[in-house]
């Protein structure tokens, strides 16, 4: 890249950054100005312009206050205090934001919940919540009232669009209560004493490997969220924001809707990702921005043609997860002018902007700003799954192109706090402690990543996804990259899977397929896409990929399946033979687990 280039370049990413900085710059973790004083802030200023338009109706900035103060007071008439939480379950609309923020003008907090949950899960996340009130709709209410019965507390349950005359013991109709509260914003003695240190909202962890876990969102963290988004995509009131992800995850709930809210634009919520109306009605919306998740872009350009996919007049997308394989065809088939990808993640204090659209770049933290960025890279031992440490006991910084996990200084200050989880034995998990010095505390992203000369950053995988075999560090994430162009091939979940006797793991591979299983086509594809030690040995067909509501996959139950037979559900492969991969019998596995056949 020549000299001009990268002046041009680097005055992108700091006019990108500045006006970031200066929509955070005014929170502080002591202040007494809330997340919900910022939303009345743009209420007094933008009143009259249209906040939120749902599958439903459009809301005025007016309106929309109007109704989160019916939900702060319905809060107070249930006798529900400062540090009470509410649980939320209810697909997006735009009751959702309404009743969060009223919670949030009495003091009394919120716990986001995936609404894909049922049974033991969504118990645990009703549990761990401490909720007495479940807040819900017709959608979701029968998911929670059996789940209600196996978490173990005593739930009130309040349901949106349920008849008077519907209501029994546990259940109450919650429209009428909410519809015939004062609209008059409550007193802000009610949340007088309350700082930016004091939690607005729990948002769980997305369970990929376990049960989720509720990160604590203190209000500081939650105008973060809003407020840099609300500067980084220099968004302004005539900017029509499309949001399409879940109301409960940080990226939806909080990215995908500030830079609306915040600026007096219009928020366009649509209860869930369709992908085959997602252009037209971006077309019909005149949505100017998009706020994505990376798998969601992937299922855009694995569809087939739309009319509208070009018509439409958005000018920034802006999210997180979106692949290298997929970046190029996205931007160029959907003719999207700019991507701002970011990395962060929810509970942590981690950020990366990607201001420039380099393909591929999670972000990037250049020389002149390293300082201003809380981001180190240290060197990882994927065997153990810990930072290396030197003779001295401490960390040690990788070098460009090296892998590291990457961590987080903790510290008392709105760009270094650290609130963690509800359960403190799960957020003393993610602290790592004399770093680079004795004494200091580091977070922990759990992701190991890269970093070039030129200061970009790419993400490589999970800790834990990421195994060795025959010596080698195998990329789950990448493996997927490679894999996902393979003929006949929809989706593919990489993982690795002991082998007794054998060190590491062994790759196998869940696949989704347009067709039959073409294993010698496939096999090729292996070969010329992966190195030796990054083949899948074993390769499982599924009907469908589990995801969380965020499009992440859920591998948990892969794994504990391995490869036997009496537990796959479907065809099972395992690499060799003339067609490249054959199937597996339960005397080909039984030879695999003695030793007598090596992989």
């Amino acid at each position: 890249m020549g000299l001009v280039a990268n002046i041009k370049r680097d005055i992108r990413f700091a006019k990108g950054l500045n006006r970031l900085f200066k929509r955070i710059k005014p929170i502080e973790l002591d202040s007494p100005v809330l997340v919900c004083d910022d939303w009345e802030e743009a209420v007094d200023k933008f009143g009259d312009n249209i906040a939120i338009q749902d599958d439903h109706r459009s809301l005025t900035y007016r309106e929309l206050d109007a109704m989160a103060n019916r939900f702060g007071h319905w809060a107070q008439s249930r006798r529900l205090k400062r540090g009470d939480t509410v649980a939320l379950v209810m697909l997006n609309r735009a009751e959702y934001i309404a009743a969060w923020m009223g919670f949030a003008k009495v003091g009394v907090g919120t716990a986001l919940i995936n609404t894909n949950l049922t049974g033991h899960a969504l118990a645990h996340c009703l549990s761990i919540s401490n909720a007495s009130q479940v807040v819900t709709d017709l959608e979701c209410w029968r998911n929670v009232e059996d789940a209600r019965l196996l978490s173990g507390r005593n739930l009130m349950l309040w349901v949106l669009g349920l008849g008077d005359g519907d209501e029994a013991d546990n259940r109450r109709g919650l429209d009428k209560p909410v519809r015939s509260g004062s609209s008059v914003r409550p007193n802000r003695s009610l949340r007088s004493g309350l700082t930016n240190r004091d939690t607005a909202l729990y948002i769980y962890t997305s369970g990929t490997t376990g049960l989720p876990k509720a990160a604590k969102i203190i209000h500081a963290r939650a105008r973060t969220y809003m407020r840099a988004f609300a500067g980084a995509t220099a968004a302004t009131d005539k900017d029509v924001t499309f949001n399409v992800l879940p109301l409960y995850h940080s990226t939806g709930g909080l990215v995908g809707i500030g830079p609306a809210l915040l600026n007096g634009g219009k928020l366009i919520l649509r209860r869930r990702f369709s992908a085959s109306t997602f252009w037209p009605d971006a077309k019909a919306t005149g949505a100017t921005l998009f706020v994505y998740i990376g798998e969601l872009c992937r299922y855009l350009v694995n569809c087939p043609e739309n009319a509208d996919e070009r018509s439409h007049k958005l000018r920034l997308a802006f999210g997180n997860g979106l692949r290298p394989d997929v970046w190029d065809d996205f931007q160029k088939r959907f003719r999207i002018p700019d991507i701002l990808e970011f990395y962060g993640s929810t509970e942590g204090n981690v950020s990366l902007f990607n201001f420039d659209g380099k393909a591929g770049a999670i972000g990037r933290v250049p020389g002149f700003v390293k300082n201003k960025i809380n981001f180190k890279l240290v060197k990882f031992d994927i065997d153990t799954e810990e930072p290396l440490r030197g003779s001295d006991g401490l960390c040690q910084l990788t070098g460009p192109g090296e892998v590291g996990e990457a961590i987080g200084k903790i510290s008392d200050d709105l760009r270094h706090s650290f609130s963690g989880y509800a359960d403190k034995a799960a957020s003393e998990k993610k602290i790592l402690r004399d770093v680079f010095v004795r004494g200091d505390r580091w977070f922990r992203t759990g992701d190991l990543m890269r970093q070039d000369s030129e200061g970009y950053v790419y993400f490589i995988d999970r800790i834990g996804d990421t195994y060795r075999w025959k010596g080698e560090n195998v990329s789950t994430a990448e493996v997927e990259q490679r894999l996902a162009d393979a003929p006949g091939v929809k989706e593919v979940i990489a993982y690795g899977v002991p082998i007794p006797g054998q060190e590491g793991k062994a790759g196998m591979v869940a696949l989704v397929l347009e067709g039959k299983f073409a294993a010698a086509a496939f096999a090729q594809w292996v070969e010329a896409e992966l190195p030796s030690y990054a083949r899948p040995c074993f390769v499982r067909v599924i009907k469908s990929a589990e995801t969380t509501g965020t499009f992440k996959y859920r591998k948990i139950d892969l794994v504990a399946d391995g490869f036997d037979p009496d537990k796959v559900d479907g065809a099972l492969y395992v690499r060799g033979g003339k067609s490249g991969y054959t199937r597996l019998t339960a005397a080909a596995r039984a030879a695999i687990l003695s030793g007598e056949t090596r992989l």
